[in-house]
């Protein structure tokens, strides 16, 4: 039975009166305004006070002015134990949306410590999972800026599926979109697969830490006592584990170091990457090249300097340039194209291979095969580090990765071979017998099974122990076995390379091979997917 409110008019409505344009218009500005600053008026001194910036001024440096457009800004999360029903701040802890970087569209995600420590909650990762499945569905890169106590333990399982939902999209990404993860602030536990998915990871010096499980808890469990930079920071990622693939000063010398890596990047695995006006003259010859080498075989040089004299305008990225030093990788241009760069490194560890550099480098392979690069390999390697450590810790399978990775590759692939290439690991580095398509040599190259004097105390140990003067025959030995076997004329003969050029003449060289393969097109086998020995 309805009862008539005494107090109401006669036919008139009890209904609250409908809101006038101008009401909700007002409305939708209060509530926009809430959103920008969710985490009170002091979050951002309080950011800034850690010597970071907020999750929006991040956006601002990153993005293209004006272009960055939110997505769900008014989401808000379903909890309500543990007093969460009395905090319900707008966005949940991350703002996602899509704009463009040097006006190429991109997708991005960046959590906000200032609402609940920037933690992942239900909410959160449906927010960042749709603009992941726009990413992928578009053709446009992902970034993901993280910032971050964890998991939102008031939410419970809800929060640890959270992740997996996210986990599962950088799988189901990998190869199809670039993903950038940019570390700024703590990511630890279960949040750090996301970005040991992606194919590249940014951390800020002494703001910015990864780890599984913290200090503390470390303790605990092992006694061991270590500090939070120690075990997770910037340089410990850097120089130790290779996690982190570039390191920055702060947080706007680090998002200024995201624009210009996309600026070598296509949008998608079914674009060509980025191709500009080449300022840099193709046919220029660099004369410094044809003294760089060394007379001396065991005597170092630097091959950053063999990269800045071939490529355009000395321009060169690199990628890990702190981890597993003895393989350089980067991208740079030739003619205007991005090139992937792979060259051993004669400076340190005399530019053998070992488990970490195989890793660094298969991996990059991998990645320039995916997003359609052109790759240059340099070679001059000894070999592969020998010792128990490597053997014991599985250099053979790590080294498989790298043979595996080129053997795979489909797109243009180059190699120059500057002085030592011996053995397997000869093999292993783009050489002609896994189906390079252009191997040059200089001609202080030397290809061999193992080096000269090596070769010649294994074939002629008896012969030079006779000897009226050991000292003397065996040095008629060494160059007698340089010159029949360590030319680089001898593999040209076989057509193992299909040149051997002046050093001077090698950029000229490479941008007349990139323009011949500019059409290149292989076919594979059908199947589902190889299986690289992980």
């Amino acid at each position: 039975m309805v009862t008539k409110d005494k107090n109401v008019p006669s036919g008139a409505s009890t209904e609250e009166p409908e809101k006038t344009v101008e009401d909700r218009i007002e409305l939708l500005r209060k509530r926009r305004k809430a959103s920008l600053t969710p985490g009170g008026r002091d979050s951002a001194k309080k950011q800034h006070d850690r010597g970071k910036l907020t999750a929006r001024e991040r956006l601002d440096i990153l993005m293209d002015t004006g272009s960055f457009v939110e997505t769900d800004p008014f989401a808000i999360h379903r909890a309500h134990d543990f007093g969460m029903d009395r905090k319900r701040p707008p966005g949940d802890g991350v703002v996602t949306g899509y704009g463009t970087i040097d006006g190429r569209k991109v997708f991005v995600a960046s959590q906000d410590f200032t609402v609940f420590g920037g933690s992942m909650g239900e909410v959160m990762a449906q927010k960042v999972c749709k603009v992941m499945d726009l990413a992928i569905s578009t053709g446009a890169p992902f970034i993901s800026i993280n910032d971050s106590g964890g998991a939102r333990i008031q939410e419970g399982s809800a929060s640890l599926a959270g992740y997996g939902y996210i986990f599962e999209r950088n799988v189901r990404a990998s190869g199809v979109i670039p993903q950038i993860s940019v570390i700024m602030g703590p990511c630890a536990g279960g949040a750090v697969y996301s970005p040991a998915i992606t194919d590249f990871t940014f951390m800020v010096k002494e703001t910015s830490h990864m780890f599984i499980t913290g200090p503390e808890v470390i303790k605990s469990v092992t006694g061991e006592d270590v500090s939070m930079e120690e075990l997770g920071g910037a340089m410990t990622h850097a120089t130790k584990s290779g996690v982190a693939s570039f390191i920055g000063e702060d947080d706007e010398d680090v998002l200024q170091r995201v624009r210009y890596l996309l600026s070598f990047l296509p949008s998608n695995n079914l674009e060509d990457p980025p191709a500009y006006a080449a300022t840099d003259d193709p046919d220029r010859l660099a004369d410094a090249l044809t003294h760089l080498v060394p007379d001396r075989a065991k005597e170092p040089y630097d091959m950053h300097e063999v990269i800045r004299y071939v490529v355009d305008d000395g321009e060169f990225l690199e990628v890990f340039p702190l981890w597993a030093m003895n393989v350089v990788t980067g991208f740079a241009r030739l003619d205007g194209h991005s090139v992937g760069v792979i060259a051993n490194q004669p400076k340190v560890l005399s530019g053998t291979l070992d488990i970490d550099a195989s890793e660094k480098a298969s991996r990059f392979v991998r990645f320039c095969d995916a997003f359609n690069m052109p790759i240059l390999t340099l070679v001059d390697v000894p070999g592969f580090l020998p010792g128990t450590t490597q053997e014991l810790n599985g250099i053979i399978r790590h080294g498989a990765k790298l043979l595996y990775a080129y053997a795979e590759a489909t797109v243009p692939r180059m190699t120059v071979i500057t002085r030592k290439a011996y053995g397997g690991a000869y093999l292993v580095m783009n050489s002609k017998h896994l189906r390079a398509d252009v191997s040059f040599a200089w001609p202080t190259a030397e290809i061999a099974v193992m080096g000269a004097e090596g070769a010649v105390n294994v074939v002629f140990r008896k012969e030079i122990e006779k000897a009226a003067d050991p000292a003397a025959k065996k040095a008629e030995l060494i160059k007698e076995y340089r010159d029949k076997f360590s030319t680089p004329y001898a593999a040209a003969e076989r057509g193992f390379i299909d040149d051997v050029i002046e050093p001077a003449e090698t950029r000229k060289r490479l941008i007349q091979a990139m323009r011949m393969l500019s059409t290149k097109r292989e076919a594979v086998p059908a199947r589902k997917h190889g299986n690289i020995p992980l």
